[in-house]
Formats: C-alpha cells, structure tokens, sequence
C-alpha cells in the first residue's frame, strides 16, 4: 500500500508542476492515464477559483473526468489550435522520445499534441529510460486485415532487427476497441536502436491507423523523483 501512495504522491507533484505552465484562458489539450487524471483534479480546483480554460481531452476517458470535476470541454473541430498540451507518457528517453499508449488513446493524443504549440510530458522517474523499448509499443490498426497487418508489422520489425512477441491487446468481453474504434497490438520488440525507422516503416503500412512512438513532439518533460521536481529538455536537465 505505501508504494502504491508513493507512486501516486509523484504523480501528483509532477501534475502540481506541470499546473504552472497553465496560463488564464488558455487553450489546453488534457492527455489521458493516471498521471493526467491527477492534473485534471488539480486543474479543476483552479477552475472552481475562477481560472479560465478551455480544455480539449485526449480520450473518452479524460472528458468524462473532466466533465464531473467541471472543466470546461471543447473538441478540436473548435478549438483546432491548442496553447499546450499537458500529457503523459509511459516512456521516454533523454531527447524526449516518448512512447505513448497504454492507456489506449495514442491516436487522439497524438493529433491533440500535434495541433498544439507546445507539448509538456508529466511523469515520474520510473518512465524515464536511456533507450526507448522497455515499454511494448501500443501500434493502433485496423480491424479489416489484422492478420495481414501483423504480418506486415512483423516483417518490418525483423527488417531492423527487432524481435519480440506482438499481441493483440485484450479486453473483459473480447478484443480492446479504441475510441475510434481500433485494435490495438502491443509489440514487446525491447530495446528499439532506430525509433525513426520504425516509426517510418509503420507509417508506411495501410493497416496501421498509428503508433505510439511519439518523436519530437515534446518540447520539455516534468519528472517527479524522490529527490523533488525536475524539468528536463531535449537539451538539457534543470532542478
């Protein structure tokens, strides 16, 4: 139980912390998972202060939450030019690389991030890696094909030398379904040298809708360690 409140008390510190780049008024994309649940809770009461935002969720997930601690929702047909997003990551290395998706919203995270000028990563020092892989890499396909589409994945991923099991994810009733209503294979490759070359070879595979290597999208990384709040950047580390 105490790690558990630990994990959590990180969580928190870095979701504070990443709070003080939250301008009045701003426009705000709001990632999804537990790190970003907790700066929705800590968002809202500023909101309930009178601070104003429009905000724009990542997931079906994050507006619900959002919708019950009352911050105000926007999509991005209406807002389709964010301030900041503020999300996390289930990995990232030291020039902000991320992996993104275990909560199973990598597409609508990524076309969030990508719609805004900037992009802060909220986590704890356990997500922190020197070479991205660690984490099976959540790859959003198509259900039509999935058979061919795996295949294809797995012949790129042995053209780069990486192995590794590829499952599909599952769910209670059956297969894990999107918000858009995708599949989702988990790729246990480890260790990824290339992040770009896979990132374009699945790219370049019609039944991949997305993937959850997110490349030089971050812009700056709020990680909470035992020690306290640092910010680190691509191009360097600051307390």
């Amino acid at each position: 139980m105490e790690r558990r409140m630990d994990a959590r008390q990180l969580k928190i510190a870095a979701a504070q912390a990443a709070l003080e780049h939250v301008s009045d008024g701003m426009r705000l994309g709001i990632g999804t998972g537990s790190t970003a649940n907790e700066f929705v809770r800590l968002l809202a009461e500023k909101v309930h202060d009178g601070f104003r935002v429009q905000g724009v969720p990542t997931s079906e997930q994050t507006a619900r939450l959002c919708m019950e601690l009352g911050v105000p929702l926007f999509s991005l047909d209406e807002l389709p030019e964010l301030d900041l997003t503020i999300d996390g990551a289930d990995e990232l290395d030291g020039n902000l690389n991320l992996i993104k998706g275990g909560g199973g919203a990598l597409l609508r995270e990524k076309i969030v991030a990508s719609a805004s000028t900037r992009m802060i990563v909220i986590a704890d020092e356990s997500k922190v890696v020197e070479t991205l892989g660690r984490f099976p890499l959540p790859i959003e396909v198509m259900p039509f094909g999935l058979a061919s589409t795996r295949l294809a994945v797995e012949r790129l991923a042995a053209t780069l030398g990486l192995s590794g099991e590829i499952v599909q994810r599952p769910d209670r009733d059956g297969p894990y379904l999107t918000d858009g209503g995708h599949f989702i294979l988990d790729a246990s490759f480890g260790r990824i040298p290339d992040a770009e070359a896979l990132a374009n070879g699945l790219a370049a595979i019609a039944g991949v809708v997305e993937h959850g290597l997110f490349l030089h999208m971050a812009d700056a990384a709020i990680i909470a360690t035992a020690a306290g709040v640092r910010m680190l950047t691509a191009q360097n580390e600051q307390e």
